[in-house]
């Protein structure tokens, strides 16, 4: 998934320590990105005093809409991008030779490393599309490893009275996802059965955080609804989730970031030399770095936006 901002601000990413439990909420920004039926997606990651959750950095809900995903061919550095459908399907092709469709309940995991380009677009024409695009940090140590792609359509699950869980990424308690992780942490799609009230273990160490999709829950003695996320922070050992009409909703979390990162456009890095060189290295069709994606026209290809005016600096707390 793109960043398809036309202008992107540098985002503030800074290491962080551990908060302890929390319960806070940031509100989605609405983000509009464009083209003939004016497509918005909701974000919420990263937030200006909350850039990660763990290693999750950009967290977008889209849709339910009828307008067919469309995003041309657009190169990425630094991260993995997660495409998590809840509804329709859409056909992934990317520059290391990828072309599959991925439907609801099934994983798309894309490591880009030092650097791929892909394109994602809906399969059918006004099919309802809605879903999760979620991208994870790469540590310093494996932002230059080779890019690769992954689909993952069996996913374990996790399961309780009252509750059940696809667990897409990382481990919750004794379900372990197959996907590829560069550090410990967790995505699992949760439903919340009507009048449940059911506890989760989690790793007391990491931090965590709930996007209610639909529904209605409790959790953390807060009333979630729809929309914001729900900070947990760190030191909790487990989670009680409650709901009257039942609810879905989606459970982040993982072992906090503490690395200072640069985050401009699809780009996650240490520097700003590394984004400006990656950012080149699109313009020009570097071949080397970003392959030309088969099917795609040059012509398709999103231009990279002009880098700000100021040096892109790493950010830290207090920055």
């Amino acid at each position: 998934m793109s960043n398809l901002d036309a202008n992107p601000a540098e985002q503030d990413c800074p290491a962080k320590g551990d908060p302890g439990p929390v319960a806070e909420l940031y509100e989605a920004r609405d983000v509009p990105l464009g083209g003939v039926r004016g497509v918005h997606v909701m974000r919420t990651l990263p937030q200006r005093v909350l850039p990660t959750v763990g290693a999750w950095c950009f967290l977008d809900h889209f849709g339910p809409h009828d307008t067919p995903m469309h995003v041309n061919p657009h190169p990425h550095i630094g991260l993995q991008t997660v495409t998590w459908p809840f509804q329709g399907e859409i056909r992934h092709r990317d520059s290391v030779g990828s072309d599959v469709v991925v439907r609801p309940g099934q994983l798309n995991l894309m490591t880009a490393g030092h650097g791929i380009a892909h394109s994602e677009i809906g399969t059918t024409p006004g099919q309802i599309g809605h879903g999760l695009q979620l991208w994870t940090a790469l540590p310093a140590g494996h932002r230059a490893t080779a890019p690769h792609f992954e689909q993952h359509r069996d996913l374990p699950l996790y399961e309780r009275p009252g509750l059940r869980a696809i667990v897409f990424m990382g481990t919750l308690d004794t379900a372990t996802s197959p996907a590829t992780t560069y550090s410990p942490l967790l995505g699992a799609d949760l439903t919340v059965n009507p009048g449940a009230d059911v506890t989760i273990p989690l790793t007391h160490y990491h931090e965590h955080a709930l996007l209610l999709i639909e529904g209605d829950l409790t959790a953390a003695d807060t009333d979630l609804p729809p929309g914001p996320l729900l900070y947990l922070g760190t030191g909790r050992s487990e989670l009680t989730l409650s709901s009257r009409t039942g609810a879905h909703v989606i459970l982040l979390g993982g072992e906090p970031f503490r690395e200072d990162i640069v985050m401009w456009w699809n780009f996650v890095g240490g520097s700003h030399e590394e984004i400006e060189e990656a950012r080149a290295g699109w313009e020009k069709r570097d071949q080397e770095r970003f392959p030309d994606i088969a099917g795609h026209t040059v012509e398709e290809r999103i231009p990279a936006p002009p880098l700000p005016g100021v040096r892109l600096k790493p950010r830290g707390r207090g920055h």
